[in-house]
């Protein structure tokens, strides 16, 4: 599932959920409606996005994943996974939740 929300400030920006509610992944912010909602079709159309993922570990040992478009522009970040088995697991979810 996925949420288009606007801020107070006015940027743009999705979040895509689990089904049981849980955020997957939360977008950068976009300039406009137009920006977003071509994005976002793009996301839902792609056939995989699983070599759009780029796996990361930050400084504390935490595992967290970056979507990135077909020109290497980051989309959006996933949360921090204590395992690289939950961040994979998050994969999988996100995958399945865009399609």
């Amino acid at each position: 599932m996925i949420e288009i929300l606007t801020s107070q400030k006015r940027k743009l920006n999705f979040v895509v959920k689990s089904n049981a509610g849980e955020t997957l992944l939360t977008s950068v912010d976009f300039k406009n409606q137009e920006e977003i909602e071509t994005t976002v079709q793009k996301l839902t159309a792609a056939t995989s996005t699983l070599n759009k993922v780029e796996r990361k570990t930050n400084f504390e040992g935490k595992f967290l994943f970056h979507l990135k478009d077909e020109h290497g522009r980051l989309l959006g970040s996933s949360g921090l996974y204590t395992s690289e088995a939950g961040m994979e697991n998050g994969i999988k979810n996100l995958t399945r939740n865009l399609f």
